[in-house]
């Protein structure tokens, strides 16, 4: 049997993020030893990925940003774009290919970590710790026993929510045969898509070059697209929103994020916690996760050196989750219209202001001023119904 002080299940984001703290903790700090358990390949591990996220300044991972912008554009179904500067900040892009690279050079040169590519089966508790029971890359059985377990794989199931979106997407790395992009700004959302039935669809342009850009398409709504819709849904976008004219497809990306007022258990155990997006570190009106995952791996890491019980902390807060379950009725009940919700609020709150508050780095009162340029009405009914909605089992597709 394998020991050790800690484990970490998954080396998507938030296992690697762990990984990594604990990795370059300081020896003198009582630095834990660490076992990564990395699926291996095949449908267990992570697919290719882009992760966005927005700081001021240097980050713990800009050897890993693919570009960065600090001008961000949205786009109304109708009308002038909406420009905003958000210095200090910047939109941060970064691929999970160069993560996990600039990650596992720091981790292959720390003698706390060790890294195992085995299936996880089952983690239960036991006194004094947790055993992990897996199976290594050629199939054997093994148990690794650790103090404390962080599993960041993603969950089976959803709990039961209020209300349940999914945010979806298809999105393809393309490189044009002319100038194309305008790489002084990112596209954050373009409205000027056709919009479903149901929920809201937009564009979404991030340039690396002139001629070179992801181009994605995404919508909120409860149910995923097949394939062939997609892949038309991004043609559409590319040749007749954007028009970019000859283009090559050089790699895609697809996604499924869910958007939910569910709570998303944090501690499954007396030793074994959740991480990531499958500890709550998803923003569900946004479904970005990778600045709230980095919140909560930093908290555990500290928690380690200092000798405390090291429980991962919310992501966000209970304000945030709050205003986020409203938003969220509001949208799946069709009281609000997206395009127009969203569009409104970029053209009326300065985009670095709006950001911190997608981040959950303001103050109550700038929250309320933000909640101001909203639809009132739709909004009051939507919280309203909130008191009366029972929690459901989420109905995957």
């Amino acid at each position: 049997m394998l020991e050790t002080d800690v484990a970490v299940v998954g080396a998507g984001a938030a296992g690697l993020s762990l990984a990594h703290r604990l990795a370059r903790a300081a020896p003198a700090a009582g630095q834990p030893s660490v076992v990564l358990l990395d699926a291996p390949p095949g449908p267990l591990r992570p697919p290719r990925r882009t992760w966005c996220f927005w700081e001021a300044g240097r980050g713990r991972f800009d050897a890993a940003v693919t570009a960065s912008w600090r001008h961000l554009r949205v786009r109304p179904p109708s009308g002038p774009a909406i420009d905003g500067d958000i210095a200090p900040l910047r939109y941060k892009m970064i691929r999970s290919d160069d993560f996990e690279h600039l990650v596992a050079h720091d981790l292959a040169a720390s003698p706390a970590v060790r890294r195992m590519e085995a299936t996880v089966e089952t983690v239960e508790d036991v006194p004094g710790g947790a055993l992990v029971r897996l199976r290594d890359g050629d199939g054997r059985p093994g148990v690794l026993r650790a103090r404390w377990v962080f599993d960041s794989r993603p969950l089976g199931s959803l709990p039961a929510a209020r209300t349940t979106l999914l945010q979806h997407f298809h999105g393809w790395y393309v490189r044009t045969a002319r100038p194309a992009f305008d790489v002084r700004a990112a596209e954050l959302m373009d409205f000027r898509v056709p919009q479903p039935a149901e929920g809201l669809a937009f564009g979404y342009v991030l340039p690396v070059g002139r001629d070179r850009a992801l181009v994605e398409y995404t919508e909120f709504s409860r149910r995923p697209l097949s394939p062939d819709r997609y892949a038309a849904a991004v043609r559409h976008y590319a040749e007749e929103v954007l028009r970019l004219g000859e283009l090559d497809v050089l790699s895609t990306e697809t996604g499924v994020i869910p958007m939910t007022d569910a709570p998303m258990p944090r501690q499954t155990g007396e030793s074994v916690f959740r991480i990531g997006a499958a500890g709550g570190a998803t923003r569900p009106s946004t479904g970005y996760t990778f600045a709230g995952l980095q919140r909560q791996t930093r908290a555990v890491a500290a928690a380690l050196g200092q000798g405390r019980r090291p429980v991962p902390p919310p992501a966000h807060s209970a304000r945030s989750r709050a205003m986020d379950a409203v938003l969220l009725r509001a949208l799946d009940s069709g009281r609000a219209d997206g395009p127009a919700l969203f569009s409104r609020l970029f053209a009326q709150v300065p985009m670095r202001r709006l950001l911190l508050f997608l981040d959950g780095r303001t103050r109550l009162h700038e929250d309320l001023a933000v909640g101001l340029h909203a639809p009132v009405g739709p909004m009051l009914r939507s919280a309203l119904d909130l008191h009366t909605l029972p929690r459901r089992p989420f109905d995957a597709p």
